[in-house]
């Protein structure tokens, strides 16, 4: 059986925006699923991934206003040499997530800050001390969990994904 591989956006933009809007539909699906199984912290991290899938769709659709922040070119392994803004939408580095999504839009903006959170959070546990995790307890990190789902869920609706 053949490994299926995330199409690149320098071959094939529009397969790869396809795949990444899929891959945050079924990234939701699991952070929904772990969530009612108690397992907050994994449904964090799906949650986190769901965001950052969607984001690098939705770069696709942003890529000339994003060549302006990220241009140049870059050399990938096998030493080919594609252009930066191809490779962030690519990689989507989490250091790089914040920064993108503000040129993207408000509503992006606001679900990467707390996906962001809850990737801390998913590696470091809840915090009663605010140092580790924005988040204080379980509880409060299955609140914003519950918050990406939703609205993901919204703006893939109205991609008609």
């Amino acid at each position: 059986m053949a490994m299926h591989e995330l199409p690149k956006p320098w071959f094939d933009i529009d397969g790869y925006k396809r795949t990444r809007l899929l891959e945050a539909r079924y990234e939701v699906e699991l952070a929904k699923r772990f969530l009612d199984e108690g397992l907050t912290r994994n449904a964090a991290g799906k949650a986190f991934q769901a965001v950052r899938a969607l984001l690098a769709a939705l770069a696709v659709d942003n890529k000339d206003r994003l060549i302006a922040k990220y241009p140049g070119k870059v050399r990938i392994k096998g030493g080919k040499t594609v252009d930066r803004v191809y490779w962030v939408i690519a990689v989507m580095p989490t250091n790089y997530m914040l920064g993108l999504s503000a040129l993207i839009g408000e509503d992006i903006h606001y679900l990467t800050s707390i996906a962001l959170h809850l990737h801390q959070y998913q590696y470091n546990g809840p915090d009663r001390e605010g140092v580790l995790s924005q988040y204080r307890t379980d509880d409060e990190a299955r609140e914003d969990v519950l918050l990406v789902i939703n609205n993901v869920n919204k703006i893939l609706s109205k991609l008609g994904i």
